[in-house]
């Protein structure tokens, strides 16, 4: 946007100190000039400026999703869906479909049975009420091999994983009755006489199977993951967000569909990308080595610019047994590095817990900034701040589940940043959370007020299930399980501070409060008009907001009316 641009007689929302509304914004050299009243931003502005009429309509600072897996988003549409299916006859015409139109002897991949985004109901919601087998899907692909992929576990939070192969999938894989399960959580479904059923069934969040025994089924290229992260920045800009971190860390592959898209030129979403490490290929290095070799690109902010950042390290301690985050299941999982599926990270990023505390030490030496999911991470870091001071580094915690209030103190003291996981932790698993604790400790499940009460910064973060941070902002002011039973009631938070975290305490997580998450002169110009007055429409329906348009650094990257 080179010339002056303003926007009049809206409701701009500004996010500033105060929590100012105002009616106009001016906006040049895609930063923001000044806000105010229509008749002070036109009599501020040049004559030729460019003018819009907001009439009426709400504007945001860009949201700031604060654990986004953007990539995987558009990842979705590279293979045929198979939503709407209500029967294995409709599963069976579906692929009837693909098979006419494919080679002989070619794959045919789809996405998991049900509709996305959270892929429930399955098979109850089969006219059978069960899972086709190899020999259903024999009868309409006898001659190509055909994999249904499993859902990405962490899209609906409830456990087995399924996938599906017919008998050619299953002979060009090596895979008959004979073949052991790799391990505990994974279990190959037999017939009465020991046959394959072709029906994988696995209770980890993150498939096995698709990694290893089915991997000859395809992988998503370097293409893939450029069209689709450019998809992707479409459809989390049609919700209004602008920026996002990628806290759980980002592999080579994903990093360099980042790289190839900025180097075409601006990115219409602003993204910081913290580091994926896979131990297992630095297997026997000194960490304290390693890590001051790391530190010289990845310590402080990192490198890169206002559009894209990559600094940090993404840290995971080990667990033990035959779990998500077991060395036995990792090891699997990260066979196949450096691919990494629906990941995007890798999956040999955890040490155990004396390793781990090494690494972070290291980390916090050569001003590395760490960022954990996990709440066992909290009393790892104040052992570190014991040897290394890290009050000031502003640490990461994100994923948040429950909290004690002796671990928010530690949080506090030790200056670390936090986001959310509301889209589970209060809407799809609340209910399930309480009863597993019980009612006594309810509070602890994603405590934002207690949080907010002890003056630590939290961005909310949508994990991408589903991209919209208006559904984080609503379980933030709601507080309502799927079942629309209350969570945790004490813990709500005002939309003021739901949208405070949605913005600038998003920016706060990045070091950037003073470049954006916030409508005042000198920031980017960053924001969205919104569909709805997050501040006044009923509380509901504060979850269905769009963005009508949006724009990054003062240019419009997206328009509902051209949809």
């Amino acid at each position: 946007m080179n010339r002056d641009h303003i926007f009049l007689n809206g409701k701009i929302i500004s996010v500033d100190q105060r929590f100012g509304v105002y009616e106009a914004v001016h906006v040049r050299g895609g930063r923001i000039v000044a806000v105010g009243s229509s008749d002070q931003i036109k009599a501020g502005a040049p004559v030729d400026a460019v003018t819009q009429d907001l009439n009426g309509r709400a504007v945001l600072p860009g949201l700031i999703d604060g654990h986004a897996h953007m990539d995987r988003e558009g990842l979705k549409q590279v293979y045929p869906t198979l939503e709407g299916a209500r029967s294995i006859r409709d599963i069976l015409d579906r692929i009837a479909g693909l098979v006419r139109r494919a080679k002989p002897g070619e794959w045919i991949v789809t996405m998991p049975i049900g509709d996305p985004p959270s892929y429930w109901n399955m098979p109850q919601g089969l006219q059978e009420q069960r899972w086709p087998t190899r020999w259903d899907l024999d009868q309409v692909s006898p001659d190509n091999p055909v994999f249904i992929k499993p859902i990405w576990g962490f899209w609906r939070h409830a456990l087995p994983l399924v996938s599906i192969a017919n008998s050619r999938a299953l002979e060009a894989c090596g895979l008959d009755g004979s073949t052991p399960s790799m391990t505990e959580s994974v279990h190959l479904e037999k017939d009465p006489q020991g046959n394959l059923t072709g029906v994988f069934l696995e209770h980890t969040y993150m498939s096995v199977v698709e990694l290893t025994l089915m991997l000859r089924a395809g992988r998503f290229t370097a293409r893939d993951r450029v069209a689709a992260l450019e998809r992707s920045m479409r459809e989390y800009n049609a919700h209004g967000t602008t920026s996002v971190f990628e806290e759980h860390g980002i592999a080579g592959e994903v990093l360099s569909a980042y790289q190839e898209l900025r180097s075409r030129g601006p990115l219409n979403v602003r993204a910081h990308l913290v580091h994926s490490p896979s131990w297992s290929t630095v297997a026997g290095a000194d960490r304290e080595k390693l890590l001051a070799t790391w530190g010289a690109w990845m310590g402080g902010r990192g490198l890169g610019d206002e559009y894209l950042r990559a600094g940090g390290l993404y840290v995971l301690m080990d667990e033990e047994g035959d779990g998500p985050r077991s060395p036995r299941e990792n090891t699997l999982r990260a066979s196949c590095n450096p691919y990494t599926g629906w990941a995007g990270f890798y999956n040999d990023a955890g040490l155990p817990r004396e390793e781990l505390k090494a690494v972070l030490i290291a980390a916090a030496r050569n001003n590395i900034r760490c960022v954990g999911v996990t709440p066992d991470l909290i009393d790892l870091y104040e052992e570190v701040n014991r040897v290394v001071p890290i009050r000031d580094k502003r640490w990461v915690l994100g994923h948040i589940s429950l909290l004690t209030e002796t671990d928010i103190a530690k949080a506090r003291d030790l200056g670390l940043v936090m986001t959310t996981h509301t889209n589970r932790y209060i809407y799809r698993a609340g209910i399930r959370t309480r009863e597993s604790i019980g009612i006594d400790r309810e509070q602890e499940i994603s405590p934002l007020r207690s949080l907010e009460k002890a003056g630590i910064p939290v961005s909310l973060a949508t994990d991408n299930v589903p991209v919209s941070m208006f559904h984080p902002i609503w379980h933030a002011v709601a507080r309502r399980d799927r079942s629309g039973e209350l969570v945790a009631a004490d813990q709500r938070v005002s939309r003021e501070r739901a949208i405070r975290a949605a913005t600038l305490d998003g920016a706060f997580l990045t070091f950037e409060e003073k470049s954006k998450g916030s409508l005042e002169p000198g920031k980017l110009a960053d924001f969205f008009v919104c569909s709805d007055d997050p501040l006044t429409v009923q509380e509901d329906a504060l979850k269905d907001i769009v963005s009508l348009e949006t724009y990054v650094g003062g240019v419009q990257t997206y328009s509902r009316s051209d949809e």
